[in-house]
C-alpha cells in the first residue's frame, strides 16, 4: 500500500505481531504469543531499553490476563526501573484495580519508593484512584510517607481536591484509631 506519494511518503507496512518484543506483546495483551515465547525460553523478566519489564508494560496498559500469566510464569513483582518505578506503581498510577490486587497477592512491595520518594500510594492518590488507595491501605501502605514537597497522603488528597480519596484515607485512619483504642 502506498501513502500519499505526491508528498514524498513511502510504502507503508503493517507491523507483524510475530516480530514484536515480549514487552510489546505484554502491552498489547497477547497472552498466546507470550506463552509461545515463554516456551521458547525467552526471559519474561528481560528489561527493555528503558529498564521496563514485560510485567511493567502489562501493568501500565491494564492487561490483566497478561499480568496473571507473567506472575504465574516467573514474572518478578520486585523488578524496578533505574528510577525505582515498579509494576505496582504503574498499575496504581493508571487505576488498574485488578492488576493492583494481583500484584499485591503476588507479594509486591506496597511501600516501594522511586527516585523522588513516590510510592504506589502516592501515585494512586495523585491520579485520583480511590479503589487503589483502599487496596494499598488494606495491605499496609505507609501513611507516614511524604511527597517530595512534604505532603502526607491525606494532605496530598486535600491539596488536589480528591474528595473520594480523602474520604477513603480518613476512613482508614479512623479504623486504625479505633483498633488502637481497643
Amino acid at each position: 500500500m502506498m501513502t500519499n506519494r505526491p508528498r514524498g511518503n513511502v510504502k507503508s507496512t503493517t507491523p507483524s505481531i510475530e516480530n514484536m518484543t515480549i514487552h510489546q506483546l505484554a502491552a498489547q495483551g497477547e497472552v498466546a504469543l507470550l506463552s509461545i515465547r515463554h516456551d521458547e525460553g525467552y526471559d519474561m523478566n528481560e528489561v527493555d531499553e528503558n529498564g521496563l519489564t514485560s510485567l511493567m508494560w502489562a501493568s501500565s496498559h491494564g492487561q490483566v490476563g497478561v499480568t496473571v500469566f507473567l506472575l504465574e510464569n516467573g514474572g518478578s513483582v520486585h523488578g524496578a526501573t533505574r528510577e525505582g518505578e515498579t509494576a505496582l506503581s504503574f498499575a496504581c498510577c493508571k487505576g488498574h484495580v485488578e492488576i493492583v490486587q494481583a500484584l499485591l497477592k503476588a507479594g509486591a512491595n506496597v511501600n516501594a519508593f522511586d527516585w523522588n520518594g513516590g510510592t504506589p500510594l502516592l501515585y494512586a492518590i495523585h491520579a485520583n484512584h480511590p479503589k487503589c488507595v483502599q487496596l494499598l491501605l488494606c495491605h499496609g501502605a505507609d501513611m507516614t510517607v511524604e511527597t517530595d514537597s512534604g505532603q502526607s497522603p491525606l494532605g496530598l488528597a486535600i491539596a488536589l481536591g480528591h474528595k473520594t480519596v480523602q474520604q477513603v484515607i480518613e476512613s482508614h485512619m479512623l479504623k486504625m484509631l479505633e483498633g488502637a483504642v481497643r
